[in-house]
């Protein structure tokens, strides 16, 4: 009886094939770990270059806060004003029959009868010193004072009626009348000590 040579080579063909399988199972369980090292050592490599990067800080940008509203006062309730209230203006031309208190230092303020009204010597417009700031400032006026002319024509007294307060007007006012000298008072052929008001004018434009 023959034997097909196709079946005497089928048990070579079947160990051919088994041992090509083993062998190829071998390699991949030997290959297959190495390639799992080099995943992890992948990706091991790739957290550490994420976990290296620095992000840079954003500066923020601080917006200057709006300045506070001004408080506005409020009128109270219980403050009163008397709108009916006037003030008279003061006639001082006719300053002369004034009484008023005494000054310190100087007479009784009372109106003394007299023929004849004091003079000065030397006009007082030579004594007065106009200040330099109400010149720059541009303030004139009209300042009133009491002075008291004794028998000697000697200013020994004066006072403000009516002045320019912060002017500086009325310390110069006081300062050229109390320089100035004068012809006393003469009441018949007598000579008398009166108080007198003069009027102190300041004008720019003389």
């Amino acid at each position: 009886m023959r034997i097909d040579p196709l079946i005497q080579q089928y048990p070579v063909r079947i160990r051919e094939v088994t041992l090509g399988v083993i062998l190829s199972i071998s390699l991949l369980f030997y290959l297959f770990p190495r390639f799992l090292g080099e995943a992890e050592k992948i990706t091991t490599t790739f957290q550490e270059e994420i976990e290296t990067f620095d992000i840079p800080q954003t500066e923020q940008i601080k917006i200057p806060e709006p300045p506070a509203r001004p408080s506005v006062p409020i009128a109270s309730e219980d403050e009163f004003f008397d709108e009916d209230i006037t003030i008279e203006d003061t006639d001082l031309e006719d300053f002369e029959d004034w009484v008023a208190p005494s000054s310190e230092g100087g007479p009784e303020d009372k109106f003394i009868p007299y023929d004849q009204a004091p003079r000065p010597k030397i006009p007082l417009g030579d004594l007065i010193i106009y200040p330099e700031l109400a010149r720059e400032a541009g303030i004139e006026g009209k300042v009133f004072v009491r002075a008291f002319i004794n028998t000697k024509g000697v200013v020994t007294a004066t006072k403000i009626v009516k002045g320019l307060p912060n002017t500086g007007l009325d310390e110069a006012a006081l300062n050229a009348i109390k320089k100035s000298r004068w012809y006393p008072a003469r009441q018949r052929d007598k000579k008398v000590g009166i108080w007198l008001t003069i009027p102190v004018d300041f004008s720019l434009t003389n």
